[in-house]
């Protein structure tokens, strides 16, 4: 018997999901599996540094999800801090060079994973390089940032960038006792958002005690005489900081791809079929954040940096190694964060992707509370919907509020699964009971006022 090799580059939810699935479906005999990680750490979440920082996570390690030791123990040869450097795809080949001695070696394979993930934007800006300016995309990332609050003396914080990253690395330096400046270079924070809605976080960021900047474009990071961050500049200010954080978002790494001609997307991640084999390339899959995704909304891909996406592609890419089969049909865009105890979702389109795709729309905004309002603690939320002109089909939502504003959203998103109308969604039966929601549900009650809207418009 024949013993196929497959070769994983990445070591994180996408890659090491990936090489799990298939080692349940086969064993060593028939299927060997060879993982690169770059890094020192595999399988964890990356989306938890900030609470790890801001000390809600104690300890570095409970962002593991499973160790280089447990895979190993499970017949995978993960080699870390080992990084892939180039791809032979004819000669079903890779090149990696061992980090710590410089060596270097091929490994072939007959089944090959792209996991290579994101990384940071970082502007090719003046001093961007200084010490004490930190991006965490890793856990040796968030380490060193740590490392660099024990050691600084000044209580000054800059982050740069107000989406998720930049939100949650503000409210972890706030948490940290920093006085926080967040610099955006948008109209709003949380560019995920319509601006109407993102003015909801920035109020509420400025009572918290952030300082949030809109407009304001870094020019440059002022150094001083010790080589460290002093501060960071605008085309209209200066900002004095200690300490600076990279909030400013993320691309697909896709230069080893790139390298040999695997085909990209607009957006600069891989392109895959519904099975995540790459398009043109029968023993070539990818999944995670290098790749971009099927919105089902919209009809087109986009790239979205989410553990949750890159779990499903592992499963589905190990699945179809190991002689099983699965597919990924697509997304609808759901996320959620939090500023401190402001809860912050949404799903599906906002106003400028649907301009962007030539759908013609109608929106309702209401304000309701998260519990029955007589009931202790009920605190409000604002839920914004859009919906396509005439067809009334939910096209996507936006929820700011607390009290358990964000995971409302899942509603929302299976009803953009599903491909409901607003005026199907007012007859959902969702669970009410006073301590958990009004009679009508903030949700049920965005969808009825924009069937009002529809209906007059005339399209309804």
């Amino acid at each position: 018997m024949t013993t196929e090799r497959m070769v994983v580059i990445g070591g994180d939810a996408a890659g090491m999901s990936a090489a799990s699935q298939a080692r349940r479906l086969k064993g060593p005999d028939e299927l060997s599996i060879t993982a690169f990680e770059r890094g020192h750490f595999t399988s964890y979440s990356a989306c938890g540094i900030p609470y790890w920082v801001g000390g809600d996570v104690a300890e570095r390690d409970d962002l593991i999800a499973r160790t280089p030791e447990e895979h190993r123990a499970r017949g995978i040869d993960l080699r870390t801090r080992t990084e892939v450097t180039e791809i032979d795809v004819a000669g079903q080949r890779v090149r990696s060079v061992d980090r710590d001695s410089g060596e270097t070696s091929w490994t072939g394979f007959d089944k090959l994973v792209i996991a290579t993930g994101a990384r940071p934007v970082r502007p090719a800006l003046p001093g961007m390089d200084a010490a004490g300016v930190h991006g965490v995309q890793t856990l040796d990332d968030g380490q060193a940032l740590l490392d660099t609050l024990d050691r600084v003396e000044g209580r000054r914080a800059v982050v740069v960038g107000a989406g998720y990253i930049g939100v949650e690395m503000a409210e972890a330096m706030l948490k940290r006792g920093f006085e926080v400046t967040v610099l955006n270079r948008g109209e709003q924070p949380m560019a995920t958002l319509d601006p109407d809605m993102g003015r909801l976080v920035h109020d509420a960021m400025d009572g918290l005690g952030i300082t949030t900047v809109n407009r304001a474009a870094v020019t440059a990071i002022r150094t001083g005489p010790d080589g460290r961050v002093a501060a960071v500049e605008t085309a209209d200010a200066s900002y004095p900081a200690d300490v600076v954080v990279l909030g400013i978002g993320v691309e697909p790494e896709t230069t080893l791809a790139r390298a040999v001609g695997l085909p990209v997307g607009p957006h600069g991640g891989l392109l895959t079929d519904l099975s995540m084999r790459v398009v043109g390339h029968d023993n070539i899959w990818a999944g995670g954040d290098c790749v971009e995704v099927l919105d089902l909304v919209a009809g087109r891909t986009r790239h979205i940096a989410l553990g949750t996406h890159a779990n499903k592609h592992g499963q589905i890419i190990g699945s179809n190694v190991g002689g099983g089969y699965g597919t990924f049909p697509g997304v609808v865009g759901t996320a959620v964060s939090k500023v401190c105890d402001l809860e912050i979702a949404r799903t599906g389109l906002r106003e400028k992707d649907a301009r962007a795709v030539g759908l013609r729309f109608v929106t309702a905004t209401i304000e309701s509370t998260g519990r029955a309002g007589y009931y202790p603690g009920a605190r409000p939320m604002t839920v914004k919907m859009l919906a396509e002109y005439r067809t009334g089909r939910l096209l996507g939502v936006q929820i700011v509020g607390r009290d358990g504003a964000a995971k409302r959203v899942d509603v929302a998103a299976v009803a953009l699964t599903a491909g409901m109308t607003v005026e199907q969604m007012t007859a959902l039966d969702l669970g009410y009971a006073p301590p958990f929601s009004p009679v009508w549900d903030p949700v049920l009650v965005a969808a009825r006022k924009t069937v009002t809207v529809l209906r007059k418009a005339g399209t309804a």
